[in-house]
């Protein structure tokens, strides 16, 4: 079988340890990998794949001259800016988590379950979506297919962890390092910078992101993004407007086409999907599924997924495993 020789940058982050944590479960066809952070964190060790390997500094010439074929990238939107190039110009592709390229209409943003073959039209940088947009683009995709969604609001409820360890030591330690008011005992309707329009930058994301993904770039889509005190999990409240019929079976039936997906919907034995459930699972769980009477063709469904797996990682390791098997890998 054919050996690739991949990079992790940012592998001493709180995603980029889940990368760690994912490969290892998933095993690629690997033969070597080059772990990659700050000057900071350069020179630790990490246990890995069974073998100790040594964290080295990101810079132009500790990459050079390693064959690198694949890279995943979590360091950050600069870093992936200045760095992601450099590595594509030496032949890898990088999969990248940060915003920096994903409206770029030459790089493919991708959710493998949704619109994999797209990454295949890459110039060295495929884009990982929000990770918000993941988990729902993964429930809309069949149902747009089946009926043809027309509008889409979001309500989302997002996980500390989304906002990196500062947020989650906000939440642990009841401090304010991260967030501007207490998260404890709080929820913030506020995530990312505010813009001039009034929405915050994550809804930006979930709003132009879907239209990329769907290849809709008309759909109707709005959003509130909402911080909630949850360790992990996103959970997202999302109402679509249909341009055909739909029943409650239906829409069950075109959601259970969807790989990775999981319908978690009884009502009447309170079976729903919660985020403790959802963690530390690559699933995307979809319940509380039921008709809008307020519209002529619409549903409400529930959507949860783990953002540092799903919503992060795997998904980014989803994209190589997709390359790799369609031998698109240089």
């Amino acid at each position: 079988m054919k050996k690739y020789v991949m990079a992790v940058v940012g592998a001493t982050g709180m995603v980029g340890s889940k990368f760690l944590k994912v490969l290892e479960e998933r095993n690629l066809p690997v033969s070597e990998y080059y772990l990659f952070a700050s000057k900071k964190s350069a020179g630790k060790q990490i246990e890995f794949m069974g073998k100790t390997h040594t964290v080295l500094e990101l810079n132009s010439e500790n990459i050079k001259g390693k064959g690198i074929q694949i890279a995943l990238f979590s360091a950050g939107g600069s870093v992936s800016k200045e760095f992601a190039p450099q590595f594509a110009a030496m032949g890898a592709t990088v999969i990248d988590n940060s915003s920096q390229w994903r409206m770029y209409d030459d790089v493919p943003l991708i959710v493998p379950e949704v619109n994999g073959e797209d990454a295949l039209n890459n110039k060295g940088i495929i884009a990982n979506p929000n990770c918000s947009t993941i988990q729902a683009v993964v429930a809309l995709k069949p149902l747009d297919d089946a009926f043809g969604i027309k509008r889409v609001v979001y309500s989302t409820y997002q996980a500390v962890s989304g906002a990196g360890v500062a947020g989650y030591n906000d939440l642990r330690d009841g401090t304010t390092t991260k967030f501007p008011y207490p998260i404890t005992g709080n929820i913030l309707p506020h995530i990312d910078v505010f813009l001039p329009n009034g929405y915050t930058k994550e809804e930006e994301k979930m709003i132009k992101e879907t239209r990329k993904i769907l290849k809709k770039p008309d759909l109707r889509v709005t959003a509130t993004t909402v911080r909630v005190p949850v360790f992990h999990g996103h959970s997202e409240s999302i109402n679509i407007e249909f341009e055909r019929p739909c029943t409650v079976e239906g829409i069950k039936k075109a959601l259970s086409t969807m790989p990775g997906l999981v319908i978690v919907d009884d009502p009447a034995n309170l079976k729903y999907p919660m985020p403790i459930y959802a963690e530390d699972t690559d699933e995307v769980y979809v319940g509380r599924i039921r008709l809008d009477d307020s519209v002529e063709y619409g549903c409400n469904i529930w959507v949860v997924a783990d953002n540092i797996r799903k919503g992060a990682a795997t998904n980014a390791v989803q994209i190589a495993e997709y390359l790799i098997s369609k031998d698109a890998i240089k």
